[in-house]
């Protein structure tokens, strides 16, 4: 099955959006309540309908960066949030991004990519942190679909793609994962290396 753009707008069109749960996640919210420095640098890839950017641009950050293949996806945040700065939304492949960032915050985009990807997206994610920079977020801790998205996976399987590049500061199971996720989640914080 091919991700492209086309696929991805399709199922915002049909609402087949089964990954949204339509808030910012519990556990989103907790880290990022956590953060003092409102003029980080944050980017969130395969941000759907955006809610953890939401979130963040209503407690007064700063310099949020969203991506996603889908304009619908983008424009559903715009209309939300008017506001919200044009030019710090990307439509485009998160492979095709540059920049350099604080923080990426990851909710169920790592597992809509193909799995052979995923060291790719490891190296991505790097190489777009700044030295001390933060990949944090949330991680399927079960298999899943094999054909389609959401693709699964294991702590294992996590730790052995992100270590050559990361710090693993955090890879646990999620206390605080919404009802339908509970025990399905791994909460994780990762410090760049580079």
């Amino acid at each position: 099955m091919e991700l492209n753009k086309n696929n991805w707008n399709s199922r915002y069109e049909t609402k087949e959006t089964g990954w949204d749960i339509g808030f910012v996640s519990p556990a989103l919210k907790e880290y990022i309540d956590q953060i003092s420095d409102l003029n980080i640098k944050i980017l969130i890839p395969g941000c759907g309908n955006a809610y953890e950017a939401e979130y963040l641009f209503k407690k007064g950050f700063k310099n949020i960066f969203i991506v996603d293949y889908s304009e619908i996806a983008i424009s559903n945040l715009i209309k939300r949030i008017p506001d919200f700065p044009i030019f710090n939304t990307i439509c485009d492949d998160f492979f095709n991004i540059s920049g350099q960032y604080d923080l990426i915050l990851e909710q169920t985009f790592f597992c809509a990519i193909d799995p052979t990807l995923r060291d790719n997206y490891a190296k991505k994610a790097s190489s777009l942190l700044t030295n001390d920079g933060k990949l944090v977020g949330l991680f399927f801790s079960l298999p899943m679909f094999s054909d389609h998205p959401p693709f699964g996976g294991s702590k294992e399987e996590y730790v052995k793609c992100f270590s050559q590049l990361f710090l693993i500061i955090k890879m646990e199971r999620c206390y605080n994962s919404i009802k339908s996720r509970t025990n399905k989640e791994l909460f994780f914080i990762l410090q760049n290396k580079i």
